[in-house]
């Protein structure tokens, strides 16, 4: 026999589920600010329910902990499974280790309860922490079969940067981009490691070498053909031989910059 449900107990489920979310974020933001001292009383006064609406949703602080963590790593993996669609699956990769790394430490007093020995992952983290995981290496098979990660990474590997990468973001300020050293270690992933679409650092442009292998221990010669060049006298000195040989250098730099 079917069981109709009244329009007052439609609204009644409606508000819990509001509630819920409202104390979800409440708790999210105190956790951040503040660590886990805070209060269930001072969530519901962030969250601006009454105390009893929060223990009928988290009996306990551990189960709002619980809850918290897992909305966060639920989210992470509904970031790499969205994903895993992209046209560039190695930037998407690498955006989605961006985001791991930049967003962890505001959440690290939860992490370091679930990382201790009282019992975590409970029950909920695990399931989540395995949707994640088959998220990240979905997303990283993508990234290897498109060649922008190398090909002996493993999820275990990525999982290892993200541990070294928070620890090193941590001493950052909230907000900031990552960390260079962060930076060296993302880019340790990459099948041709150079850093670029992981943030906004980049090498200096005197770093870096557009010329062909050049003979040092005799004199300057032509990077093209390998002329031995004159000595120009005044003024700079002469990297080509002749204008023909500069106008190929400059077409396969520009070569190189188009598959690059």
């Amino acid at each position: 026999m079917a069981v109709s449900i009244g329009p007052s107990t439609l609204a009644a489920r409606a508000d819990a589920q509001r509630n819920r979310a409202l104390v979800l974020a409440a708790a999210q933001r105190a956790f951040a600010e503040r660590g886990v001292a805070v209060t269930l009383a001072e969530v519901a006064r962030r969250a601006g329910v009454g105390a009893g609406t929060v223990y009928r949703h988290f009996p306990t602080k551990t189960d709002l902990l619980e809850a918290v963590m897992q909305q966060r790593v639920d989210r992470l993996a509904r970031l790499a499974a969205d994903r895993l669609g992209a046209r560039d699956p190695g930037a998407a990769f690498f955006a989605v280790c961006a985001e791991v790394v930049s967003s962890t430490p505001r959440n690290q007093a939860l992490c370091e309860i679930v990382q201790s020995d009282d019992g975590w992952p409970r029950t909920l983290m695990r399931s989540a922490g395995e949707r994640f995981h088959r998220a990240l290496e979905a997303l990283l098979l993508a990234a290897q079969r498109h060649g922008a990660v190398r090909a002996d990474i493993t999820v275990a590997d990525v999982l290892d940067v993200f541990t070294g990468s928070v620890a090193i973001q941590r001493n950052r300020p909230a907000g900031a981009e990552l960390a260079p050293a962060v930076v060296i270690l993302l880019d340790a992933l990459r099948a041709t490691p150079s850093a670029a679409d992981v943030t906004k650092f980049r090498p200096a442009p005197e770093l870096r070498d557009e010329t062909a292998v050049r003979n040092e221990t005799e004199g300057p010669c032509c990077p093209v053909c390998g002329t031995a060049l004159a000595e120009p006298g005044a003024g700079r000195p002469r990297r080509y031989c002749s204008a023909a040989c500069r106008q190929k250098a400059h077409r396969s730099r520009a070569a190189v910059r188009a598959t690059g």
